[in-house]
């Protein structure tokens, strides 16, 4: 009975003290992490990110796109800027009609047609149009497109601009800092050669600044509004020759192809020149015909039959030395 009522205080006991260690646990848990310190460190974290956000609007010292720690931005995929662009083939019975049709669908979708190029030649027509469609409307207005017609090619990209637009909105905002700053100096020059060295600062900066804006403003372009090129063939129409590639027929083709473009290019230096050929060349030609027709009439004057020439034979002759007197006989005297 003793034993019993010993192991049952000890089993007791035991109990007590796991209880109180995982109340201590908790306790320390919560006092870790209690509702308080959570809204702290959210509140902490929120003006962090604003300030990140500050400094960058402001072009401070840290990156364009990267939080306040180092870590990059995280962006939404609504909020990112993307530029689509895409290039279609279709075949269709009738160009001028689905090139119609095609517009109608661009300006439907809030777009326009930024470029029109057409070839009318009945079965042989051909056009491409340029279309400018809302990025939210792209892969809308394609299937669309793909409809007026037998699809024969279709090329789609899409680009992710979204750290350059962010990039060039801080460098912006620093820029018409410096400005702002620059004018500022100018304002409290005193000298003429502090006013004249200000004013070339400024303007360089004030130049820096609109190459910039022109930069975003391009870049707000293509991402509001995409870019597709449609390419509309008749029934006989030739398609538009693909990228060969690489290889020993891809070369062959390539070679191919080069040397007829050399042959057209000859032709057509060759059509050029005939015109001047003509025009210099008969004239040339019909003064050389004729001097040497009436140059053959003109007699010419006789001289005579050649003298004769006679080979000498026998051993050659020569002119006998000339002979002088003797000298006169020297006279003795007489003794």
């Amino acid at each position: 009975m003793n034993g019993a009522t010993r192991r049952w205080r000890t089993a007791a006991v035991l109990a007590a003290a796991g209880v109180a260690a995982a109340l201590a646990l908790g306790g320390c848990d919560s006092a870790g992490t209690s509702p308080a310190s959570k809204s702290a460190g959210a509140n902490g974290g929120g003006a962090a990110s604003n300030e990140g956000a500050a400094d960058s609007a402001a072009g401070g010292q840290k990156q364009p796109g990267q939080a306040p720690g180092g870590a990059p931005t995280r962006f939404r995929v609504d909020d990112r800027a993307i530029v689509y662009t895409g290039g279609m083939t279709v075949r269709v019975r009738d160009v001028d009609r689905a090139a119609a049709r095609a517009t109608e669908i661009a300006t439907g979708a809030g777009g326009f047609v930024g470029q029109d190029k057409r070839s009318m030649a009945d079965s042989h027509s051909e056009a491409t149009l340029q279309l400018r469609v809302p990025a939210a409307r792209f892969y809308e207005v394609v299937a669309e497109v793909a409809g007026l017609g037998k699809e024969e090619s279709r090329e789609l990209s899409s680009e992710d601009v979204t750290e350059a637009v962010v990039d060039v909105d801080a460098r912006i905002a620093s820029q018409q800092a410096s400005v702002t700053r620059t004018r500022a100096l100018l304002a409290r020059a005193g000298t003429i050669a502090e006013i004249v060295s200000v004013e070339g600062e400024l303007t360089k900066r004030e130049a820096d600044l609109a190459s910039l804006q022109a930069r975003k403003r391009q870049l707000s372009s293509l991402t509001t509004l995409s870019t597709i090129t449609v390419t509309l063939l008749g029934p006989q129409a030739a398609a538009k020759p693909k990228d060969g590639g690489t290889g020993f027929l891809a070369g062959l083709r390539a070679g191919w192809h080069a040397f007829v473009a050399s042959i057209q290019v000859l032709l057509t230096v060759l059509g050029a020149l005939l015109p001047w050929l003509a025009a210099l060349g008969l004239p040339i030609w019909a003064i050389l015909w004729l001097a040497r027709r009436y140059g053959r009439r003109t007699p010419s004057r006789s001289l005579g039959p050649p003298a004769a020439f006679t080979v000498p034979t026998g051993p050659p002759t020569y002119p006998a030395p000339p002979t002088y007197p003797a000298p006169p006989a020297e006279e003795k005297p007489e003794p």
